[in-house]
């Protein structure tokens, strides 16, 4: 792992490689871990639909917000096991409760979003990210760019959405 980030950071500003197993991937030829992203690269709809190089990007984008995520997380597992809770004053160790509990609050959020990241990269492993797993139909770009964990069409996420409302009233 430490010669793919040397070759990685060899590489530069020029082009960046995305992180992956490369023993799981090893027998195929175009894998997203394989493929080298030109500087700026977006997908675009002018491209084959999710072509190894649209996979990679994905890939890479998912897992750089799954490393924000991680290294967020131990900050407040350190920052919660350095708080002084043994203050004199009860308004400043009810505030430093309240903050931590906040801040469990959104690291307990930020692990559902953490599952869904797998769920999206283990989709790209298995050749059915990008395609709506209600419908199999493709899943616009613009949507996957703004929402990378996204497993349904925009088309079937509202008819999901109208079903939640229409049931969480009973």
């Amino acid at each position: 792992m430490a010669e793919a980030s040397k070759k990685t950071a060899k590489t530069g500003s020029k082009a960046k490689k995305t992180s992956g197993k490369a023993d799981k991937s090893a027998g195929k030829s175009a894998t997203p871990e394989a493929i080298l992203l030109p500087e700026g690269y977006r997908p675009t709809d002018d491209e084959e639909f999710m072509n190894p190089m649209q996979l990679a990007y994905f890939r890479n984008k998912l897992e750089i917000w799954r490393a924000e995520l991680l290294n967020e997380a131990n900050e407040t597992i350190t920052d919660l096991s350095q708080e002084n809770l043994h203050r004199p004053d009860q308004m400043d160790r009810a505030q430093i409760e309240s903050n931590a509990a906040i801040d469990l609050r959104t690291r307990d959020r930020e692990r559902k979003l953490l599952q869904k990241i797998e769920s999206a990269l283990r989709r790209i492993e298995d050749g059915s990210y990008g395609f709506c797993v209600e419908t199999d139909e493709p899943i616009n770009l613009r949507r996957l760019e703004a929402r990378p964990i996204a497993s349904l069409s925009l088309h079937a996420q509202e008819q999901h959405e109208r079903n939640e409302r229409t049931h969480r009233d009973d």
